[in-house]
């Protein structure tokens, strides 16, 4: 059975009881972190990590980043880049590019960017992490908040357990695209998701 990410999310918000703790948020484009956005900055002081290392071409990588800054000055959400590097990519996924999209290249690719996110989460000294991957509904919960956890325990960061696509998040983070007019790609980023169907 599927747990219910939504109903741990809104017993830990609960329990902060307003203090507003600081949360590094992993995203890689702007439509994806809007809603996110919308919804975690009541609860926490959120800095966005944008790290998309599968991002290709380059240019995608640059159009998505553009996109990501306007979300975040809407916001007012902090920001820490990574650099481009895709090289990291290509080492995560070496003997997975015939996987499956939605599959064990797709989980390395997860791996990859979540335990990226805590690394720094707890080098910086963020309270608590999280990604914006699974408001989209192509993305799997269970699997992304399992590498969360794992990758908090890891590096010692609480990691904030999300289904971000559940209660009309999706469908907010579409209407917020069109009000902010950001840049809607229609692949996830590497150029394997965008030769398959």
């Amino acid at each position: 059975m599927k747990t219910n990410y939504q109903l741990e999310t809104d017993a830990l918000l609960a329990s902060l009881e307003g203090t507003h703790p600081t949360l590094l948020l992993h995203s890689c484009c702007g439509p994806c972190s809007s809603y996110v956005l919308e919804y975690l900055t009541r609860y926490f002081s959120v800095t966005v990590l944008f790290y998309g290392p599968n991002i290709q071409p380059r240019a995608e990588y640059g159009k998505r980043l553009d996109h990501q800054k306007k979300v975040l000055a809407h916001f007012g959400a902090g920001y820490m880049q990574c650099g481009y590097d895709g090289a990291d990519f290509d080492e995560a996924v070496r003997g997975l590019e015939s996987e499956p999209e939605g599959g064990a290249r797709c989980t390395a690719c997860f791996a990859l960017r979540i335990g990226e996110t805590a690394r720094l989460a707890a080098e910086h000294g963020f309270e608590y992490y999280c990604t914006t991957l699974s408001v989209s509904p192509h993305k799997d919960a269970q699997r992304i908040n399992a590498i969360g956890r794992a990758m908090g325990e890891k590096y010692g960061v609480k990691w904030l357990p999300s289904d971000f696509k559940k209660r009309g998040g999706y469908q907010r983070s579409i209407e917020l695209s069109r009000e902010l007019d950001l840049y809607r790609q229609d692949y996830c980023g590497c150029l394997y998701s965008k030769s398959k169907p």
